[in-house]
């Protein structure tokens, strides 16, 4: 009987072997598999434009209805997207505070419902508060008196619109490096641009710096909790935002902002006469669109205003003297993305023409709100980013400096 014995190398070791050998490629560690999944790198990392435009279309068909049914579908969309599809950047952490900030608008909503009244009529008197007596001159405001319950319905309805609304843009500033997006804007907003990204990289941050701080406190045996606790640590806070200001304006001036080109008289009154017209041209064009009077004229005018603003951006950028540095390309995902949004708002507008009560669930008399399927199917479009736009990288050194 006979064994096969591996022949050892010279100095007695038995020879290696080959890389591979032994190990299928189903055997492989999870983690071996997820990292051989196709990541997000510079080149491919979505346009941060094409969020913005997602998240808006969400937003749009969120104001376009009341029922709590579809108001929580389109929140569940935005929170999966954001789940599948966000970094571990300072500005990806916001969304939860996005969506505190939903449920403490719905908390006041219902509030003032309750102690100040509603204007939806009733007949289901959950309680009766003293009312307080208010002058001739505050006529139609109350204090107090019967609590009916399609009030408190109807308030609740308006208030998950409006936090709706919050968390479809807390998707888009928890997908959106702000930095990403600066680079591109036109140049006549440039320097509004930088004002806006500014104020919105203050909000994450801020959320970072609590977040970081109430951690060090929690692990030093501190409570992080109460009035004595938020005093503690909103200085250092303050002190954390007001290095970042400083250190933002070195570099802005550094890098030689508010350099402007020579540009003819004539070419900025033109500038000037072209974007506020347009941008009146668009008010009046959208408020034609949304009123049932002006539907005739809305459209051209809308039309004529976008025109004219492109073309009032368009020479306002010949004063700003900068290049960018590997612009953001708009591929073929950046372009599902932000189709996917906008044929969300397309379909949710649609079925406000012709089911307005499906969308519009009526408080007076009480009936529980149904699911339509159409809008519903619609809403689930928004889904498409988390398939097709790329996976989350690593962080940039960029990143890691913001």
């Amino acid at each position: 009987m006979t064994t096969d014995t591996p022949t050892r190398a010279p100095g007695g070791r038995l020879p290696r072997p080959a890389r591979g050998a032994g190990l299928s490629h189903s055997a492989a560690p999870p983690r071996e598999r997820d990292q051989r999944r196709p990541r997000a790198t510079r080149a491919e990392t979505l346009h941060a434009g094409a969020w913005w435009l997602w998240a808006l279309g969400l937003a749009t068909a969120a104001s376009r209805t009341t029922n709590p049914l579809l108001l929580g579908l389109l929140v569940s969309v935005a929170g999966y997207v954001v789940a599948a599809r966000r970094t571990d950047a300072p500005w990806a952490r916001s969304y939860g505070a996005f969506l505190k900030l939903g449920l403490a608008v719905i908390g006041i909503r219902l509030v003032f419902a309750f102690a100040l009244g509603s204007p939806i009529p009733g007949t289901h008197t959950l309680v009766t508060l003293p009312e307080v007596p208010l002058p001739d001159w505050a006529q139609g405001v109350r204090i107090g008196g019967r609590v009916h319950a399609e009030g408190l319905v109807f308030a609740l309805y308006d208030g998950l619109k409006l936090a709706a609304l919050l968390v479809c843009v807390g998707a888009a500033n928890a997908l959106a490096n702000p930095a990403r997006l600066l680079k591109s804007l036109p140049g006549a907003l440039y320097e509004a641009g930088v004002a806006v990204v500014v104020a919105m990289t203050f909000a994450p941050n801020l959320v970072s710096d609590v977040q970081r701080l109430r951690a060090a406190r929690r692990l030093r045996g501190r409570a992080d909790r109460g009035p004595k606790a938020l005093l503690q640590v909103g200085l250092p806070v303050l002190e954390g935002a007001l290095e970042r200001s400083v250190a933002l304006a070195a570099a802005m001036d550094a890098r030689g902002y508010g350099r402007t080109a020579r540009v003819p008289r004539a070419v900025r009154h033109t500038t000037s006469v072209l974007t506020l017209g347009g941008l009146v041209g668009v008010c009046a064009g959208t408020y034609g669109l949304l009123a049932d009077a002006g539907a005739g004229y809305g459209t051209p005018v809308l039309v004529a205003g976008l025109a004219a603003a492109l073309a009032g951006l368009w020479l306002g950028g010949r004063r700003s003297a900068r290049t960018r540095y590997r612009p953001d390309r708009w591929g073929v995902r950046a372009w599902l993305v932000s189709a996917s949004g906008a044929a969300v708002a397309a379909l949710m507008v649609w079925a406000n023409g012709y089911a307005p009560a499906a969308l519009h669930p009526p408080a007076v008399p009480l009936t529980a709100p149904e699911l339509p399927l159409w809008p519903a199917a619609s809403i689930l479009l928004g889904l498409l980013p988390a398939f097709v736009a790329p996976a989350p990288g690593p962080r940039s050194p960029e990143e890691e400096e913001q």
